[in-house]
């Protein structure tokens, strides 16, 4: 498959708006006609009627945020950009994964990225489901160097902010690559002084809401990634039992 018909297979909204701009500058004529004049659309935040996420639309969203966080702290460290080509060489396979990350490279160049109106147009147009596991991957990409910086974190947090991610929400995800005595808790939006039963009914909560079938539109290769997210929630759930005795 060659480039243009690769990143044109399978995108949907991605085409139009902030997102459909940054693609045009990063593959010049390959989508230049199909993204010109869409850059100037303005995004708010109450969502417009949302179609179906696409593969190609998690992935283009997944690269501009990725090249945002990996800037954050002033470098590009290769273990994280290591990271990015590790995860896409096991989402896609080989090839798919170096014309994913032939465009990564691209939108790394840009420097007025607008995080807030992509981000925007990310919150209206995919689900929340996928916006979750948007922040769980941008957490990886932070860590792949062995320590999430006070810059990047900030920078994530930002962007959840914009995504329309809740706090506890952001929390949970975020404690799954911090190791403290209170992880557990965080990953299931609990407190310390929770109840047996409420650690439980939080556990059914969260395994409903992080359930790879949540993320099934998006194909196979991102159920991947959503089942780590499930497996945490699931030895977050273990670990407290173990630890209170239920």
């Amino acid at each position: 498959m060659n480039f243009s018909k690769w990143i044109g297979a399978a995108l949907g909204w991605s085409f139009g708006g902030p997102i459909g701009a940054v693609l045009g500058l990063a593959l010049g004529s390959v989508v230049d006609g199909m993204s010109k004049g869409v850059g100037s659309t303005v995004y708010g935040e109450h969502p417009q009627q949302r179609t179906q996420t696409q593969p190609g639309d998690f992935e283009v969203s997944l690269l501009i945020l990725a090249s945002i966080v990996i800037k954050a702290d002033g470098k590009q460290d290769q273990r994280e950009l290591d990271f990015v080509r590790n995860q896409f060489v096991n989402m896609y396979g080989k090839e798919r994964a170096n014309h994913a990350f032939k465009l990564f490279k691209e939108i790394s160049k840009q420097e007025n990225i607008s995080t807030r109106q992509v981000c925007l147009q990310i919150r209206q147009m995919m689900q929340h489901a996928s916006r979750l596991q948007l922040i769980h991957f941008l957490f990886g990409i932070a860590k792949a160097d062995g320590l999430v910086t006070e810059t990047e974190e900030h920078q994530i947090h930002t962007i959840a902010g914009y995504l329309g991610i809740s706090h506890s929400d952001y929390e949970s995800i975020k404690a799954m690559f911090y190791s403290s005595s209170d992880s557990a808790y965080k990953i299931l939006e609990i407190d310390k002084a929770a109840t047996p039963e409420e650690i439980k009914k939080a556990y059914r909560t969260m395994a409903k809401k992080y359930h790879p079938d949540k993320v099934i539109h998006l194909g196979e290769e991102h159920q991947k990634g959503a089942e780590e997210k499930f497996k945490q929630v699931q030895e977050a759930y273990e670990h407290l039992q173990k630890e209170r005795g239920f």
